[in-house]
């Protein structure tokens, strides 16, 4: 349970309650499971580079406004307006419950990908590490996700309980009326598809498959972007990663590109193998010096103890 009490000291909870789902109930904390890693900007005056700071303006007076003298409105027609208050708020809000009640477990592959929104990890409070173990490697071999809701910050969520490694994660998703129905676009049909296409299509994608690494897939222009940033502040100039060549949105011929990719896709698998089988067969630089120059003693082990670990 080390892991459980470091994640409580990493930093202060967004909220705190328990899981509910039948008579059982776990305390527990949430935390962030994502962060944006990406660079923030300020708004400076171009003459003197200081911080802008942003007014409230009244459209028709065209006068800074008081924080004291803003209220919310709600536009039922283009123009007009209701003022909603504080009192009508509270009104429709719910009771303001430390549960997150769990009303359902439904298979993964049942929930369409855009009902996900926001993910957080669910961190065991006081007293709940052994509770909070059981639901979890129940529900991971259940295979099923837990579905409820609960009520942050003065708003009710649907949210969606998973398993990733040892923490139970809780991820906020849409209501059905957020999503948009996709009968409000036009798709092509499937009656028109040639079958030697697809079959060349599928082959294409079998040589492209790979087991998911997501450090395999980097932002480029973030990590160019930070180049640029860290050299403007040096007053040098960045070394950024060129962009790939721009393809073609052009129509073309459908089975000849397809057919051109596959290619590409094996010449690159091979020559791929090549390389390896090169370097299994080659011995590298550092082997062939040992096996004519014996190293001296006591060397080797000093080095490596010399060395961290990662």
């Amino acid at each position: 349970m080390a892991r459980a009490s470091t994640a409580r000291a990493t930093g202060r909870s967004i909220w705190t309650g328990t899981i509910s789902f039948g008579l059982v109930t776990i305390p527990v904390e949430l935390h962030p499971a994502v962060r944006d890693s990406r660079p923030h900007f300020h708004l400076l005056h171009a003459t003197d580079r200081s911080r802008i700071r942003n007014q409230r303006v009244c459209q028709r007076e065209g006068k800074p406004v008081e924080w004291n003298d803003v209220v919310r409105g709600y536009e039922y027609q283009k123009g007009r307006y209701v003022v909603v208050t504080q009192e009508d708020l509270d009104a429709a809000a719910l009771e303001k419950s430390r549960t997150i009640d769990v009303v359902d477990f439904v298979d993964r592959s049942a929930i369409d990908g855009r009902f996900f929104e926001t993910s957080y990890f669910l961190v065991p409070g006081r007293g709940g590490d052994h509770a909070y173990a059981v639901l979890r490697e129940a529900v991971r071999k259940s295979g099923k996700v837990g579905v409820g809701k609960f009520v942050l910050r003065e708003t009710q969520h649907l949210v969606a309980i998973d398993v990733v490694d040892r923490a139970l994660l809780l991820t906020v998703m849409h209501f059905t009326p957020d999503l948009v129905d996709a009968r409000d676009y036009r798709f092509p049909a499937a009656e028109k598809v040639r079958t030697k296409e697809v079959g060349m299509a599928e082959s294409l994608i079998r040589s492209l498959t790979e087991s998911w690494d997501p450090t395999r897939y980097v932002d480029e222009y973030q990590d160019n972007l930070r180049r640029v940033l860290e050299a403007k502040v040096k007053k040098a100039k960045p070394e950024l990663e060129q962009a790939q060549p721009r393809r073609s949105a052009q129509v073309v011929d459908l089975m000849e590109r397809l057919r051109q990719s596959l290619e590409g896709r094996k010449a690159a698998t091979g020559e791929s193998r090549s390389r390896k089988g090169t370097r299994a067969a080659r011995p590298t630089a550092t082997q062939a010096r040992s096996k004519t120059k014996p190293a001296k003693a006591g060397s080797a082990r000093g080095r490596s103890g010399s060395r961290r670990v990662a």
